[in-house]
């Protein structure tokens, strides 16, 4: 029931709100022409149902100015945005196991939410994703400077916005 429930992802939609309201109080944000921020949001991604909650955000008016889809090797999504084709699989069993689903169940809502376009998707959601091996990799690097402890799932949006993020983002 967690992610394919409506009545699970829409609250997720606050947790956004939350963490914009927190980012400006900081004042870590600014506006471009056109009112979108800075604001770049990059969630691992299995099911999609978090991911659909930030983007459902965004068309309540949260100004996010791009979202990022990390995953783990089960990579039919970051395949969709390179491809315009929709191809689900088999789950790969990963060290990400939270994020193991070769066919999102979300994946037909972000298509309703966007008018099946996959160029409007492309515009605001990129994609990453991260075999077991760099997931090890990550999670070791950032043990070592800055002594943090990653899991599996931190790792691969870690390793995402690492790669990712521009210098005037947040």
């Amino acid at each position: 029931a967690n992610s394919i429930n409506v009545a699970r992802f829409l609250p997720q939609a606050f947790y956004y709100f939350n963490a914009y309201a927190q980012l400006k109080r900081a004042g870590q944000l600014s506006f471009a022409k056109g009112g979108k921020s800075n604001l770049v949001v990059c969630v691992p991604s299995g099911n999609f149902g978090n991911i659909t909650a930030g983007l459902v955000a965004a068309r309540m008016g949260l100004p996010i100015k791009h979202f990022i889809a990390s995953n783990n090797a089960n990579d039919v999504f970051y395949n969709y945005l390179q491809t315009g084709a929709y191809q689900p699989k088999p789950s790969k069993q990963t060290l990400a196991n939270a994020m193991d689903v070769g066919d999102p169940s979300n994946f037909a809502r972000i298509l309703s939410l966007y008018n099946n376009s996959w160029e409007k998707i492309k515009a605001d959601i990129s994609g990453a994703t991260y075999p077991d091996s760099r997931i090890r990799e990550t999670m070791r690097a950032c043990f070592t400077s800055p002594g943090y402890v990653l899991e599996p799932h931190g790792a691969c949006g870690y390793q995402a916005l690492h790669e990712q993020l521009g210098n005037d983002e947040v």
